[in-house]
This record gives structure tokens, C-alpha cells and sequence, in this order.
């Protein structure tokens, strides 16, 4: 898979990406609890795209997106009411959205692969840390991000169109202790995140 920052004219088939990724999930044990259309909205997916924050996951084979991502410094905003262990400036944060992997290609290590490459980004804009948001619940996920070295701080309330106000585990990574572990736990089947 190559990773790339997806182009305006590609808007079209970052949007269908994101359906099919919904409605591969639709009848998952886990998923992330998207809506077509809400969330990620069509508005949010294009001014990624503009912003050169979108990344996609090209098949070396076919061509065709495989997975995605967004990174940018917009965060929700119960984020600011978190004591997060890592001082730092919302510029000096880099904030993981939307990462997902069809669920045709999950178990292949795409979603690994599109974290390492958020950290490599990060590390490269002298970030302090990464953080994240999970479903509570989704388990796939909930295993990647400490498998990558991310720290579970906690579960809190937020509120996004897509779900209402639902729990979310919320993780960070500092880029300055930023090592994979030696033994990092197996990545379960379906797993997206």
C-alpha cells in the first residue's frame, strides 16, 4: 500500500471509500459508528482534501483506495477540558481522525501501517504528541492504538453528530517516548479503527 495525500479530484472516491466502509461494518461485531453523509461529512472530507490532511491508502495493485485517514490539529471539543499528560500548544499536537481500512483488507496490517506513517508525519512537523478518540467498545481499535504505543488515559463523554453524546476512549502517544513495543499483541481480525 502507498499513502499518499488524497487530491481534490479524488473527492469521489474518498466519499465512496467511507460508504464502503460503513456498510461493511454495518453488521460488525465492532465498528466505528459512522453514518453515511454525517459522519465523516461530505464538508469534512473535502476541506481535508483542500487542507492536504486527508491521506489515503493506495492498492499497489488496483489503484484503488483501501484506507484512510485525516490528520490536522481540530480536535473535539471536549478535548480541552481533559488533562492530558502531554503539555503541549493545540499547533504542537497532532490529532488522528477517520482511519479506516475496507473491510475486505483488514487483517493485513494497513491500519498499522497508516499510524506509523502519522507518527513519521508528526514526528517530521515537531510535534509533542498524537492523540486520538475510540468508540468505547471497539475493540479492534482499542488494541491497535496501545499496540502502536499509544496510552489509554481514560473514557469520557463527547458529542458528535453520529453518534450523540457516546463515551470515547481517549489515547496519546508522546513522540519523544514514541517506540513500538517488542511484542506487539496480534491484530484481530476486521479490525478497523
Amino acid at each position: 500500500m502507498d499513502i499518499v495525500k488524497a487530491t481534490p479530484e479524488q473527492f469521489p472516491q474518498v466519499r465512496a471509500f467511507y460508504f464502503a466502509v460503513i456498510d461493511g461494518l454495518v453488521d460488525a461485531e465492532y465498528g466505528p459508528g459512522w453514518e453515511k453523509d454525517i459522519y465523516p461529512a461530505p464538508e469534512y472530507l473535502a476541506g481535508a482534501i483542500d487542507a492536504g490532511e486527508l491521506y489515503i491508502g493506495v492498492d499497489k495493485a488496483g489503484g484503488g483506495i483501501i484506507a484512510a485517514m485525516v490528520l490536522n490539529h481540530h480536535c473535539n471539543e471536549a478535548y480541552q477540558g481533559f488533562s492530558w499528560p502531554t503539555e503541549a500548544a493545540p499547533d504542537e499536537v497532532m490529532i488522528l481522525h477517520t482511519l479506516a481500512v475496507l473491510p475486505q483488507h483488514t487483517g493485513k496490517g494497513y491500519a498499522k501501517q497508516l499510524v506509523r506513517f502519522a507518527i513519521d508525519v508528526a514526528r517530521t512537523q515537531r510535534q509533542k504528541a498524537i492523540r486520538l478518540d475510540v468508540l468505547a467498545g471497539n475493540v479492534p481499535a482499542e488494541r491497535l492504538y496501545p499496540a502502536l504505543g499509544f496510552v489509554y488515559l481514560g473514557t469520557i463523554p463527547m458529542f458528535y453528530e453520529d453518534t450523540g453524546w457516546t463515551d470515547y476512549g481517549l489515547y496519546e502517544l508522546r513522540l519523544d517516548e514514541a517506540q513500538e513495543p517488542a511484542t506487539a499483541p496480534a491484530w484481530p481480525e476486521g479490525c478497523d479503527a
